[in-house]
């Protein structure tokens, strides 16, 4: 069984192509004119074990939110399409992860029920180009197209960077466990049957 989905979307804003294999080793390129944004996609790949390629052409000039936003949309629409009926998924995931002195925490569940819970303060500013305020609209913007119930929290630390990078990578973590497959699971894992609807 593959697990992968291609994705094109265009808009006036963004043009955006991207594969993605939930299965992998981390493999693929990530291009998007956001270099910051461009490490956070390497580590969410290598971390959650996902083949993925990014080419993201945006309107720059105008700041990276449209380019984050709609990334993380098309990225939320490749897993829940390359997830299918959910049949087999362990479902439910969490990670803690440390970056020094900064620290985040994961919990997501395979729901078919988008909701975002995100919890910490990072210092105003930017990394680079990346606005540190991106790092929710990403993550929100993958949850609801992905349908996904997320709690992420950054938990601790001073550096932005480090904070970011540790927020990313828990989600990595996390989703990696969530979508791996549960070899005693002959089915979809609810009650109800369905994570589709």
């Amino acid at each position: 069984m593959t697990r992968a989905s291609t994705i094109s979307r265009s808009t006036a804003e963004t043009q955006i192509e991207l594969t993605l294999a939930l299965d992998g080793t981390g493999a693929g390129t990530r291009s998007t004119g956001v270099g910051f944004f461009d490490h956070m996609l390497d580590l969410l790949a290598r971390h959650g074990r996902l083949d993925l390629d990014v080419s993201v052409t945006g309107d720059l000039q105008t700041g990276g939110h449209h380019t984050v936003e709609d990334a993380g949309i098309v990225l939320g629409q490749a897993l829940d399409e390359a997830l299918a009926d959910r049949r087999g998924i362990v479902r439910y995931g969490h990670a803690v992860v440390p970056m020094d002195e900064a620290r985040a925490s994961c919990a997501l569940d395979i729901s078919g029920r988008p909701f975002v819970a995100f919890t910490g303060e990072l210092p105003p500013g930017a990394t680079a180009t990346f606005d540190h305020e991106l790092t929710e609209e990403f993550f929100r913007a993958v949850a609801n197209a992905a349908r996904l119930t997320l709690h992420l929290e950054i938990e601790a630390g001073t550096n932005a960077h480090h904070m970011i990078e540790a927020a990313f990578k828990a989600f990595a973590r996390a989703l990696r466990l969530a979508v791996s497959i549960d070899p005693t699971e002959t089915g979809v894992p609810s009650t109800k049957g369905t994570l589709t609807t």
